[in-house]
């Protein structure tokens, strides 16, 4: 890969997605460092970018053993192109947007919301039996996550809202945007994506369905 540039398709956008939100560029302008608590977002990289590095497996105690997955790699070509398109190895706080390809933006958003993107569900308590779900995506750049929110809504139609966590900026959206961005995300159906989310959200979506049906059924 020594000769690698952006060849785009939707494995290499899934990839500069999980880079984006889970990877590290080191000030060196060469290297990549990747660690997920899930080895098959690891083994998706491999995948994205035809790595032939190792996978680590390591472990940090923090309230507990906790086990988590490295790869490392490095390739000054992709380091370069990731740095004009917005990325770099200060990315956390400053970046501001990606240069991606519109046919493959969809690719790219599943590869942010794999690294960094959240798929929670609750009970409405305004409600008896309402069961509601957001996605939401991280970041620790306001300009990042706004940047986003205006994509979203103009490629998609969707409106989202942001809240300030621990360090973070939370780009969320409620039931019916969350079932748009789950569709943009996986259809047609992928080839690299994390199945524990998927099988979460496609989950909580099939709750969803029963309930509104049991709903249906009762009497007014």
């Amino acid at each position: 890969m020594d000769n690698f540039a952006i060849r785009w398709s939707q494995n290499t956008a899934y990839g500069i997605g999980l880079l984006t939100s889970d990877g590290n560029l080191s000030p060196d302008g060469r290297h990549f460092y990747f660690v997920s608590v899930d080895r098959e977002l690891a083994e998706n990289l491999k995948t994205a970018f035809q790595l032939k590095n190792k996978i680590v497996r390591r472990s940090r105690l923090r309230g507990g053993i906790e086990k988590y997955f490295v790869i490392q790699f490095g390739n000054v070509s992709l380091y370069r192109a990731l740095n004009k398109i917005g990325i770099t190895s200060t990315k956390s706080k400053t970046i501001k947007s990606v240069l991606i390809p519109r046919i493959y933006f969809s690719d790219f958003l599943r590869g942010l919301f794999d690294g960094d993107g959240t798929f929670y569900t609750f009970w409405d308590k305004r409600w008896p039996n309402s069961f509601g779900y957001q996605i939401s995506f991280a970041s620790a750049s306001f300009p990042f996550i706004n940047w986003l929110m205006e994509q979203l809504a103009v490629r998609y139609d969707v409106k989202g809202f942001v809240r300030r966590g621990d360090g973070v900026f939370n780009l969320r959206y409620v039931k019916r945007d969350s079932r748009k961005i789950f569709a943009v995300m996986y259809s047609p159906r992928p080839r690299l994506f994390l199945k524990r989310k998927y099988n979460k959200i496609k989950t909580a979506f099939q709750k969803d369905e029963v309930l509104a049906q049991m709903r249906k059924s009762e009497p007014g």
